[in-house]
């Protein structure tokens, strides 16, 4: 991997730490006890979907989501809840992307929705005095605003194809196995992210990933 000039970070458990089950502790506190079997990180309801490629509004979401689960939820607890998945970032992991992108060309490719984006970019700003993720990257791709989402190859190849990036010399970074093979197959260097950290990937000196 010595020849790599760009990296593309997914978001979830590589730069920001979510827990499905946080969301689904929340939802059971309001008596709604199924929410497990709508979404997880592996598969999830056709409404979350749509909310992910940016085909259905929050409004008509939370309308859909009362008539899904048979409850009278009001829209600010299914929001609260739905964005209990979201932990944090850490410090150092904003630092290292602020110190890959001296050395590479960085980038974000993330499945994600209006709703999570919202939550975890106050965070950001709230908390990190850092104005949104899009500051911390050359350019951050998020699914709800094209209207594309991992592993439909056509996300992967409008990323290379807008910003001229060669997939041989470009290193994708994901914790979803599916996510990392359809990468793979557009000939992309990739690192499954798994019982590790993204900080465990680089050298805290000299930035070189770690072999």
């Amino acid at each position: 991997m010595q020849n790599i000039k760009n990296i593309i970070f997914d978001l979830g458990n590589v730069l920001l730490d979510i827990d499905t089950d946080l969301s689904k502790e929340a939802f059971r506190k309001y008596n709604l006890k199924d929410f497990d079997k709508l979404y997880t990180l592996a598969a999830q309801s056709e409404i979350f979907d749509r909310l992910e490629v940016g085909s259905i509004s929050p409004k008509d979401f939370y309308t859909e989501f009362r008539e899904l689960t048979n409850s009278n939820l009001n829209d600010k607890i299914i929001c609260n809840c739905w964005n209990a998945l979201i932990i944090d970032y850490t410090k150092e992991r904003i630092e290292l992307l602020q110190n890959l992108r001296k050395k590479f060309r960085t980038f974000i490719l993330s499945n994600t929705n209006i709703i999570h984006y919202e939550s975890y970019t106050n965070l950001l700003k709230n908390k990190y005095n850092v104005n949104g993720l899009e500051s911390l990257v050359e350019k951050a791709y998020f699914s709800h605003e094209k209207g594309l989402k991992k592993p439909d190859e056509r996300f992967y190849k409008l990323i290379l194809e807008e910003n001229n990036l060669n997939p041989e010399e470009t290193l994708f970074i994901d914790d979803n196995k599916t996510n990392i093979e359809a990468a793979k197959r557009l000939n992309i260097m990739t690192i499954y992210l798994v019982d590790k950290k993204l900080e465990d990937l680089f050298t805290n000196n000299n930035l070189y990933l770690v072999s």
